[in-house]
């Protein structure tokens, strides 16, 4: 009997087992995912949204129904219909079916559509196909599709705080998550659990595929703008709009706005609030993407999350390229040794600019050593340990030698302040004039390449060396005057620009910005900066693009020659170098016949450049072109407004190669060893770029069956906004600075520095 009980009751217990396994081996898998999700991730796997939505406006149909076609995942479901991952037949094309979860069968294949062994990986059955693939299993599955379809990882995996949706912001643009690494958009997710919460999503562009990450609830959000208080509420500027928050109580911020502050949240609620005070200001010296040079404090490193507000006028969200080296506009909010925050208090009007002095033959922004002969009593300037500064007061006549090493460069910077303008002579620099005599003071710091030199000064005193470098001074008084202004608003948008603030400078002195100081100054050209004194050129209430050229071959071209639309500078226009000067278009006329003439009547038709040519051996361009052989053809395949040579090919007996661009295309077949012939019968020595792209080409082969490309050309310069010799011209036939400019800047207004 015992017996027979023992084996009853494992009978029993074996079953109880046998029951379980079957029981989990049902059990039904996790939570799938809708069709609706799955598609805008698959698609976005494959294109952008722009791509889908232009798409739809083509397709001018839909699968879905008239009533359904406007839901948010349409676009995306269409897309994929259209490309074959999923089929109409089997995956209904309605809200309902939306909404429903992605089964085994078409999650396998949408996936063979791509690869059979994402198929395979699927792990479809006869048993499983109707069954919901679970969502954990398909962002696995995702993951593998990226790796075929997204080679250029166009989709990012994305970490940041979000701070807001509509739900929660009064002025939140509807289906946008704002999030401390930018906004996006978020159709088909739901968001609002996640405010506060530091996540991870997977994004394409702006938009935002799906929640990838375990949520963290504890955040702080650093560095933000307290723009209102009192007992009850706050209000901040989080990343690119106001948020409120309720003090619920624990803190009390009254009285305490506007200010910078740290905001500590636990769990979504509010734990504490630090206001951060201590400021300092002094002129900024240099700006690098993670620290800031002020001028009696030295090197001063960014916090992570360093912002740039500006504080006066209506409240903008800056960067740090919007802090112009130079200048004292901002104070900056300082904590535990690190900058946390620039404030910006005060509009930008320029005054001085920071040139970078390159060396002798304009081929390098650093020098081996730097020698400077003092013309006047001076002060030197330099950092010792402990961030000490150390003064000199060093005499007329006074030589001033630097070498690499040098300790006095070892901490920072040091500076030369003459008493007296035109007190610094540089003795290791050679100019066309000679060694160059500089007006402000000199800074010297030392790089890991050399010494840069960086000249601090007047900006009219600039300019007074510019003009003379960049114009005859023989030239027409309302010549010179027009190129004072270009110069100024050139210069003007250079300094916003910023683009040496890691160096401390505006603008260097070479041909890449504007020449300075190569020429001595001159009482004419310097009387045309006098009397145009902070004259500029302005559309639209901003200071516009001056850009100037030599010598045009009778048409000017826009600015699309570097890639810019035609609307983002109205003002500057193809047109015609003549009285009159109307409009001219890309490819208009025959250009060929066009730059072949010599009887074209222009403003600068008189001028020896106006027309030119060379002939350029083949042999030579299969030397300076790569991966072509032999050269066997050179053609201008494509042209720019103006008729200037936008694109060219080159075909040689190895490959063809395509060369875009203007500046491209003159370094391309220039070459030192070539003789210009100008229209005057002169011969110039050629140079690494051919004079301008306004260009025609003629293959010809010699007696002895060596073959060349004869170039007939014209002008001189890239042929944006003003000729200078067709200015000299106009100036000639009478017409004022203001006639000049207003004909190569069309629209523009001249107004004084703050452009009133």
């Amino acid at each position: 009997m015992k017996t027979k009980m023992i084996a009853w009751v494992t009978g029993i217990i074996l079953l109880i087992i046998l029951l379980m396994t079957v029981i989990v081996s049902m059990e039904q898998p996790g939570e799938g995912i809708s069709r609706a999700q799955a598609s805008k991730a698959l698609a976005l796997a494959l294109t952008d949204k722009e791509e889908c939505e232009s798409r739809a406006k083509e397709r001018q149909s839909s699968w879905f129904s008239a009533k359904e076609k406007d839901n948010w995942f349409v676009m995306y479901m269409d897309y994929l219909y259209e490309e074959g991952y999923f089929d109409p037949q089997l995956t209904e094309a309605s809200l309902k079916s939306a909404q429903k979860e992605l089964t085994y069968q078409e999650a396998a294949i949408a996936a063979g559509k791509i690869s059979g062994r994402l198929k395979s990986r699927v792990g479809m059955t006869k048993y499983n196909r109707t069954k919901p693939y679970p969502k954990e299993e398909w962002w696995s599955l995702y993951n593998e599709i990226l790796s075929h379809t997204d080679e250029d990882g166009a989709v990012k995996q994305v970490e940041a705080v979000l701070y807001g949706t509509p739900s929660n912001l009064l002025q939140a643009e509807s289906w946008t998550a704002y999030t401390t690494q930018g906004n996006f958009g978020f159709q088909g997710l739901a968001l609002d659990t996640f405010i506060d919460c530091r996540i991870h999503f997977y994004a394409r562009g702006s938009e935002m595929i799906a929640i990838t990450g375990i949520p963290e609830r504890d955040v702080v959000y650093e560095n933000v703008w307290l723009s209102q208080a009192d007992k009850e509420t706050f209000r901040v500027y989080l990343g690119s709009t106001y948020r409120d928050f309720m003090t619920d109580g624990k803190v009390n911020l009254e009285g305490m706005a506007p200010n910078l502050v740290d905001i500590t949240l636990k769990d979504g609620r509010l734990k504490d609030v630090a206001v951060k005070k201590d400021r300092i200001s002094g002129k900024v010296l240099s700006v690098t993407e993670d620290a800031i040079e002020l001028e009696g404090y030295g090197i001063l490193p960014l916090s992570q999350q360093f912002h740039v507000y500006k504080v006066y006028g209506d409240f903008e969200v800056l960067g740090p390229e919007d802090i112009l080296v130079g200048y004292d506009l901002q104070e900056f909010v300082a904590a535990d040794g690190m900058l946390c925050a620039a404030l910006m208090e005060r509009e930008f009007d320029a005054k001085t600019i920071r040139v970078l002095l390159m060396d002798s033959g304009f081929s390098s922004i650093f020098h081996p050593s730097v020698e400077i002969a003092l013309n006047c009593n001076a002060t030197l300037e330099y950092e010792t340990a402990g961030g000490k500064r150390k003064k000199q007061q060093l005499k007329a006549g006074d030589v001033v030698s630097l070498q690499q090493g040098d300790k006095r460069l070892e901490h920072g910077r040091l500076i030369l302040t003459p008493e007296a303008s035109e007190g610094l002579q540089l003795l290791s620099v050679e100019r066309s004039h000679g060694n160059p005599v500089y007006s402000g003071r000199l800074e010297l710091c030392e790089e890991p390449e050399g010494i840069t030199i960086v000249n601090e000064l007047y900006l009219e005193e600039y300019l007074a060396k510019v003009v003379p470098s960049e114009m005859p001074y023989s030239y027409e008084m309302e010549a010179l005057k027009a190129q004072a202004v270009c110069a100024r608003t050139y210069a003007y948008r250079q300094i916003q620009g910023n683009a040496y603030s890691q160096y401390g400078a505006h603008v260097d002195d070479s041909t890449s910005y504007q020449v300075y100081n190569n020429t001595q100054e001159h009482s004419r050209t310097t009387q045309a900066v006098n009397e145009t004194y902070g004259k500029m050129l302005f559309y639209g209430g901003k200071p516009a693009e001056a850009f100037y050229y030599s010598t045009s071959c009778g048409r000017g071209t826009d600015a699309s020659i570097w890639g810019s639309t035609g609307s983002n500078y109205p003002y500057l226009q193809a047109i015609e170098i003549c009285r009159g000067g109307s409009e001219v278009e890309a490819g208009e006329g025959d250009f060929d016949s066009f730059i072949r003439r010599k009887d074209v009547r222009a403003w600068d038709s008189s001028f020896p450049m106006f027309r030119w040519e060379t002939d350029i051996p083949a042999s030579l361009l299969s030397g300076q072109i790569a991966g072509v052989g032999d050269v066997e053809e050179v053609a201008v395949t494509k042209r720019g407004a103006g008729g200037i040579a936008s694109q060219i090919t080159v075909t040689g007996n190895k490959g063809q190669a395509v060369i875009e661009g203007q500046s491209a295309i003159r370094s391309s077949l220039g070459n030192p060893a070539l003789k210009i012939q100008r229209q005057d019968g002169t011969i110039m020595e050629g140079s690494a770029t051919l004079p301008s792209a306004f260009i025609s080409l003629e293959q010809r082969k010699a007696e002895d069956g060596s073959a060349s490309f004869h170039v007939y050309g014209g002008g001189f310069g890239h042929g944006v906004g003003m000729s200078q010799n067709g200015a000299q011209e106009m100036a000639k036939n009478q017409l004022g600075y203001e006639e000049i400019l207003a004909f190569f800047y069309q629209g523009t207004e001249i107004k004084n520095g703050s452009g009133q």
